[in-house]
């Protein structure tokens, strides 16, 4: 009989989970003490114990290799426009409308939980980081419905019908009217091919049925180039009435039970996010409902939009972490010339770079988050750096990821390239945060507007970056030349990308400073803000930080 071996299989790292990805991480766990949300450590930590097993990250995997499928029509003819998930991507719809990410900062709104204080925002946030480092997909239905909630409560009679089923922690897949589900979801339809990012320019068209006006059902004719989760319950959409561009929320049925006028004409054949269905629809007379007056679509959608951008800041700093975690786990295992990795010189600097990079974006928006819910608890200085700091935080956060994703899978070598772990999953879908809900630019854009037409909110957030004066002098300078850049008579639009750099990194170091361990504080401080301390790729760090002990801080090892 002959021998068929030709290698032993050896220097192979352990299998990455059975982890909790709570009480491994001490950035989260600060980020939430910091934001109030220490109450909620017990619930948050559970959570963490579920999305860390093995399994679970198996089944994050099926849900993105066994992708969404549309069926425009039954076996008889009839148009069915729906789409059929893989079980896994249920599974993590039911588990997270149970851990309330879908309306946690809202608790207060939920007949069936107790009143909660400072902190529902955090708790909400923390889980959100953790549920998107195993499956990110199938956050975006989760992330629609929670920022659709306080857009929804604009229209009293909407919201008695909506709301109940929307705050339920129940998950219906079923195909069926509102009334007649324990739990519903909601998602967005904004652009069309023509527009984009330039919503004005939609041509879709909303008649109305009878008398018009704010809750009165419409006639909604028209398209979206990108719908995305079409198994929703109803979309939030943008079309022009009569008194111009308006938000409505349009149901998958009529309110006489039958199917409503929306046709699903492709599903998106997206880089990443796979597990996601994001749709091409028409709209042939489907029945919506005015949110608000005619004319007000914007103002009106924009704080549904406000909250998915916030979501995308968190979605992609928990990515940026699951990507440090992986790497830290791989070099911490794997020999190379006698050394195992992590202490392999370059490679000690580039986990410590990583981990500096993860600090400040979890810092950057577990403050956001605790900022919007400091807004609703009638805080002016958090009211003004939500409205400053969500499109800055939104862009840095988004903006630094894919690239953040790459380094940390090239820690894997040619394992990291390949499908069968989660490395090439992560660089694949992080990009979309920064794209959706505003792009790099759109969100420049909005900081300059707020510059101009809210100078308020812009003072209190430099007055609280003044507060971090007298730590560091790569600070100061730094902070120096963004108030002398702000004072000028008028700052340039193409200047909008280097103020939100500025903004975020010194707002990042500033947090760092009252947060994080000292060393990786002020090794961000150095690296980040002094224009001498860093040259370009990551792992460029000053001979004068010790990269190992910011490894030590960090991860314990």
């Amino acid at each position: 009989m002959s021998d068929t071996s030709t290698h032993e299989v050896f220097n192979q790292v352990p299998v990455y989970g059975d982890i909790n990805l709570y009480e491994s991480d001490r950035t989260l766990q600060a980020a939430v003490k910091a934001e109030g949300g220490a109450w909620g450590q017990a619930e948050i930590s559970a959570l963490g114990q579920t999305l860390g097993t093995v399994d679970s990250f198996h089944q994050g995997h099926l849900a993105n290799v066994y992708t969404p499928q549309l069926h425009s029509f039954d076996q008889r003819g009839y148009r069915s426009d729906q789409v059929e998930f893989h079980p896994a991507y249920h599974q993590f719809m039911s588990l997270s409308k149970a851990s309330r990410i879908h309306c946690g900062a809202f608790d207060y709104l939920a007949a069936d939980t107790r009143e909660k204080g400072q902190g529902i925002g955090t708790v909400r946030a923390a889980k959100h980081f953790m549920m998107g480092q195993v499956e990110a997909g199938h956050v975006c239905p989760i992330t629609m419905t929670h920022a659709a909630i306080p857009t929804l409560q604009i229209q009293e009679e909407l919201a008695d019908l909506w709301l109940p089923k929307m705050l339920s922690t129940e998950y219906d897949p079923a195909f069926k009217p509102v009334a007649e589900k324990a739990g519903v979801t909601i998602g967005m339809g904004m652009t069309e091919k023509q527009g984009g990012t330039d919503v004005r320019a939609n041509s879709t068209t909303a008649t109305p049925v009878g008398q018009s006006g704010p809750g009165k059902p419409y006639h909604i004719t028209g398209h979206k180039w990108f719908m995305s989760a079409p198994m929703c319950d109803a979309f939030l959409v943008l079309a022009q009435a009569e008194g111009g561009l308006s938000v409505f929320l349009v149901p998958r049925f009529r309110a006489s039970g039958d199917i409503n006028g929306l046709q699903f004409q492709r599903l998106k054949n997206k880089l990443g996010n796979k597990s996601n269905a994001s749709s091409e629809v028409e709209f042939r007379n489907a029945e919506g409902y005015l949110i608000g007056e005619e004319g007000r679509g914007i103002a009106n959608i924009m704080t549904m939009a406000n909250y998915t951008r916030l979501d995308c800041a968190l979605g992609s700093a928990g990515q940026m972490r699951q990507a440090l975690a992986r790497a830290h786990h791989h070099v911490s295992h794997r020999t190379v010339f006698q050394k195992k990795l992590i202490d392999q010189p370059m490679m000690t600097s580039l986990i410590a770079d990583l981990t500096l990079e993860s600090e400040a974006a979890t810092h950057l928006a577990m403050r956001l988050a605790g900022a919007y819910e400091g807004q609703y608890r009638g805080s002016e200085d958090d009211t003004a750096f939500a409205r400053v700091m969500t499109p800055v935080i939104k862009y840095w956060v988004t903006k630094r990821a894919p690239g953040f994703a790459y380094e940390a899978m090239e820690c894997l070598g040619g394992n990291g390239y390949i499908e069968d772990g989660i490395m090439a999953r992560l660089y694949r879908d992080l990009p979309v945060n920064s794209i959706w809900e505003g792009s790099g630019s759109v969100m420049c854009l909005d900081l300059l507007r707020v510059l101009m037409r809210e100078p308020g909110a812009v003072q209190s957030v430099l007055k609280w970056l003044q507060a971090g004066r007298g730590g560091s002098q790569a600070y100061d300078t730094a902070l120096g030349a963004l108030v002398e850049m702000l004072s000028t008579s008028a700052v340039r639009e193409a200047d909008g990308r280097i103020l939100c750099e500025r903004l975020a990194t010194l707002a990042a170091s500033r947090i760092m400073a009252e947060r994080s361990p000292a060393v990786i504080a002020s090794a961000y401080t150095a690296t980040r803000l002094d224009p001498h301390g860093k040259t370009g790729a990551y792992g460029a760090l000053l001979a004068t930080i010790d990269g190992r002990e910011i490894i030590q801080a960090a991860f314990g090892t």
